[in-house]
């Protein structure tokens, strides 16, 4: 199921502390930065925050800018985002500056909690429960499908970010480094124990603002199961840019496709057609470029725009067969093969046979076939 894009935001200090220590509230961030954070919360359709937050903070989360407010509305869209909290209890203060501050406001919570938080808030809220635990890929799921939520930030706290980045949620993470060093041992840091996914974050962007440091990050290891990750969204999209790059054909697909190791190691990419072959297939390239003895292998993903064929006139081997001869045993992809060239065609269907993990993400498959609209009628 399609997800928000989900971005993190927090401010630390040089060691590791969020700025909320206390009653004496430690800012991290300077005026310059707080205005950038603005303009972000401008640009999203929802911001969340945990339960621990509202009742530490008492935050407003408000798009503070008269010009950006009314950006929005000029664009169609509400005069503040959507804001959203998450409790387990239920525990909520009706009387919070969240409450009664910017637009809508919805509470995710569990089935019982939800019972505390209805009669604590009465029609102030929208409440959802999720069942008998908080789950926070359908909290996702419902948010883009129920309230079109396409891009949402989360503000914290520590424990939402560990979370969602230890569930591989998390499409992007914007943290703003302070000059101070806060030494206390009570202070929260930013993120929990846990088991997080393997491989170093991608650093996109560095940004001084003032006397703070702007990082952004991505995550790049992709997803070890049949749920996908952010980092799987980003590969796919990736391998379906590529395949724009494909020499026109009235003959043959364009496609794009990348290898992606455990640890979120680009290993190759290619796309139909590539270095003036007319034959050769994105994943027969990308392949090509990996070294056949290459232990990464057994645990990458392929992505490909389009579903690796499994029957194929020009070479004796389809990319299905290519893809298990590699030893790699998760393939990501956004678009089941037509019966345009090949009746019938199910790579899909040879790669479970072949004991590989195949994952299928629908929403790109509007970009996949962008390149191959002449060919689709």
């Amino acid at each position: 199921m399609p997800l928000p894009y989900v971005l993190l935001s927090a401010a630390v200090s040089l060691d590791g502390f969020l700025d909320d220590t206390g009653p004496e509230r430690l800012l991290l961030s300077s005026p310059a930065d707080f205005d950038r954070v603005d303009d972000v919360r401008a640009s999203v359709d929802a911001i969340l925050i945990g339960a621990g937050t509202v009742r530490a903070d008492n935050p407003r989360l408000l798009v503070n800018s008269p010009e950006r407010r009314a950006a929005r509305l000029a664009a169609g869209r509400p005069e503040y985002p959507l804001k959203v909290t998450v409790t387990d209890s239920g525990e909520l203060d009706p009387q919070a500056n969240f409450w009664h501050t910017g637009g809508e406001k919805l509470v995710y919570t569990t089935a019982k909690g939800a019972e505390r938080a209805a009669a604590l808030l009465g029609d102030t809220a929208d409440v959802v429960p999720l069942g008998t635990d908080l789950d926070w890929r359908a909290l996702l799921e419902h948010l883009h499908d129920v309230r079109g939520v396409r891009r949402l930030m989360v503000e914290g706290g520590g424990r939402v970010h560990s979370q969602l980045l230890q569930q591989g949620l998390a499409d992007e993470l914007q943290l703003v480094l302070a000059p101070l060093l806060v030494g206390d041992p009570a202070a929260p840091r930013l993120f929990g124990p846990g088991a997080y996914q393997g491989g170093r974050l991608r650093l996109v962007e560095t940004r001084r603002i003032e006397d703070v440091v702007l990082m952004r990050y991505e995550p790049t290891a992709p997803g070890t199961g049949p749920a996908p990750t952010a980092a799987d969204r980003h590969w796919l999209r990736t391998a379906c840019e590529l395949a724009a790059q494909c020499p026109p054909s009235e003959t043959a697909f364009s496609v794009g496709a990348v290898v992606v190791a455990a640890d979120g190691t680009e290993l190759a990419r290619g796309h139909s057609r590539e270095g003036l072959d007319p034959v050769v297939h994105a994943e027969e390239a990308a392949l090509a470029k990996t070294g056949r003895a290459d232990p990464r292998l057994a645990g990458a993903t392929v992505y490909s725009s389009l579903e690796p064929c499994a029957r194929r006139a020009s070479r004796p081997a389809p990319c299905a067969e290519l893809i298990l001869r590699a030893g790699v045993r998760r393939v990501v992809t956004a678009w089941r093969e037509p019966d345009t060239f090949v009746a019938a065609a199910d790579g899909t269907g040879a790669l479970l046979d072949g004991g590989a993990e195949v994952v299928v993400l629908p929403e790109f498959e509007a970009l996949a076939k962008a390149p191959n609209a002449h060919l689709l009628g």
